[in-house]
């Protein structure tokens, strides 16, 4: 059973990178655990894209009760970023001015801002220290730019298929969605029950190509040879158009995509590694060789750019969408990365790990 977040509201302005003030903010997110006396157990998990803050939910190979951040030994943070649609501010918010909610006026927000919120809700739960920090795509982004901001914070931090520059590669895909909800016309028609529904839905069609790889629509979604028409990948993709449609916002996936694109750690900082080297914590790098929208060499640049890091790629099938589906052999890495790291890390799969698509929800993009 789902379970609802924690909801904070900040009451002053908070100011955005573009020089916009919200004149208030609200952050939702879960915790799981206690914060130890010593305060010294804290996980703090950055979500992706169209993610939210149950992390237990989404991310449940790694995040429970007896998996490996347990809340049982954890005190585990989520917060739902902002320009999101699961409760903290966005354009699904009531814009006090108007007291209708921003939509499409909600302002630009930058991954730097999401930052600025985590660091307030860090502060009102007394969090002095952060032991481990991990995110995958857009939340690896956040985890990294924080890691940046921030270098005395973080004790471990772990970077799943992620990079520290959004690419031209990526930033197209996020503008190709995004033609594709402008050309909805009924996008601003204020009240219209189904405003920009079609937009949504082409765009998440767009954006699943990139998540995932060849090998995987041929092994999940291949057609008999007598077939000449309704083919199950073009099912499939209107499948998760309508997903997406029936649980997400379209002008938070419009604002989100644009902070995505903002993402340049180097920004202001003299470049790139001038800014990966202001990481002080122990980090993890994890590529996947089939990742599309964030190809290994974003990865690496990360590793060799960050004194000491350990840089590892997993052997998958499944594209952009393996930081979630391969949770076993993540699971495994960041174990060994956080309790034995005179240990080479090793990504090769064991036979019991083998990929057998047809038996896999591919709960990457169903989540997320």
């Amino acid at each position: 059973m789902a379970e609802s977040p924690k909801r904070w509201k900040v009451t002053r302005p908070f100011q955005l990178e573009c020089g916009t003030t919200l004149p208030e903010l609200e952050i939702a997110y879960h915790t799981y655990g206690q914060l130890s006396a010593a305060g010294d157990n804290v996980v703090w998990v950055c979500h992706a894209l169209t993610g939210n803050s149950e992390a237990a939910d989404w991310w449940d190979g790694l995040v429970g009760v007896d998996k490996l951040f347990d809340p049982e030994h954890y005190f585990i943070v989520c917060a739902n970023m902002l320009g999101s649609c699961y409760g903290s501010t966005g354009p699904a918010s009531i814009n006090p001015a108007t007291q209708k909610p921003y939509g499409h006026d909600f302002p630009l927000v930058s991954i730097r801002d999401m930052i600025a919120a985590h660091e307030l809700l860090r502060v009102e739960l007394g969090i002095e220290k952060i032991q481990v920090a991990l995110g995958g795509s857009m939340g690896g982004q956040q985890v990294l730019e924080w890691a940046v901001q921030q270098p005395l914070v973080f004790e471990h931090i772990v970077l799943l298929a992620t990079n520290a520059q959004h690419s031209p590669w990526g930033i197209a895909f996020n503008e190709s969605q995004r033609m594709a909800i402008y050309a909805d016309s009924t996008l601003l028609e204020e009240g219209h029950p189904e405003a920009g529904k079609k937009g949504l839905e082409t765009a998440r069609s767009i954006a699943m190509l990139s998540y995932r790889s060849y090998d995987t629509y041929q092994l999940s979604q291949t057609d008999s040879e007598e077939k000449l028409d309704g083919f199950r990948a073009s099912s499939y993709q209107r499948y998760q158009g309508l997903k997406l449609w029936q649980r997400f916002n379209v002008f938070s996936y419009l604002t989100l995509s644009r902070a995505m694109d903002s993402h340049n750690v180097g920004r202001g900082r003299g470049g790139i590694e001038n800014a990966l080297r202001e990481v002080k914590a122990n980090t993890l790098v994890i590529g996947i060789e089939t990742d599309l929208l964030f190809p290994i060499r974003e990865q690496e640049q990360i590793a060799k750019g960050i004194t000491g890091a350990q840089y590892t790629m997993l052997e998958s099938i499944y594209g952009h969408d393996g930081f979630l589906v391969e949770f076993q052999r993540i699971e495994t890495l960041i174990r060994q990365f956080l309790f034995s790291p005179e240990a080479k890390i090793d990504a090769s799969p064991s036979p019991s790990q083998a990929w057998n698509v047809s038996n896999v929800a591919l709960p990457g993009s169903e989540k997320f």
